[in-house]
Parts: C-alpha cells; structure tokens; sequence
C-alpha cells in the first residue's frame, strides 16, 4: 500500500475537532485569568501578567487557525516543527503567567 493510498478517514476531522476544543480551553483560561486579576484588584504585575496572557493566546490563536485551515483538505500537510514549538510555548506561556497572577 503506498502513500496515494492512503485513506484518511476521520483522523484529519479528529484532530481538527482536538485543535478547536484546545484553543476554546486557551480561550476560557485567559478569560478567567483576566477576570480574576479585575476581582482580586489590579495590581501591575498582574497587569503585566495579564497583558502577556493575551499576547500568548493571540498566538496560540494565530497557529491553531493555521493548522485548521490546512486540516481541511483530504491529505493534509505535515505539522511543522515551527508551528507545534510555537504551539507549546504559547501553552508553557499561559501556565506561567497564569501561575504569576497567583502570587
């Protein structure tokens, strides 16, 4: 069986699927990060950290949109080693300054 004949399935709906729950989960979490930071009094740093929350959700954003779009044809390209690093660091991103907002 060679690569032509390949046949998908749902793998590439599934992981389009995955990559939308993901970034609506990136979504609830800033949201909550901005919300807890405006009720627990906006201090600077907060502020800061906040502010960067939004910036590595844009960009997490900016990559799942990317990856999406490409999911939609029959045989999707690769995902490239820049995008997933991307992807993860946006992730690491949110948990740290989410974990300063804390403190």
């Amino acid at each position: 069986m060679t690569a032509a004949d390949r046949d998908p399935g749902l793998q590439p709906e599934r992981t389009r699927l995955a990559w939308r729950r993901t970034t609506l989960t990136a979504t609830v979490v800033a949201l909550l990060a901005g919300r807890q930071v405006l009720h627990s009094g906006a201090n600077p740093a907060a502020l800061v950290a906040v502010a960067l929350s939004a910036l590595a959700w844009l960009g997490f954003l900016l990559v799942a949109h990317r990856r999406v779009s490409v999911l939609g044809v029959a045989r999707p390209e690769q995902f490239a080693p820049r995008g997933a690093l991307t992807a993860a660091l946006c992730t690491v991103a949110l948990a740290v300054f989410a974990a300063a907002m804390l403190f």
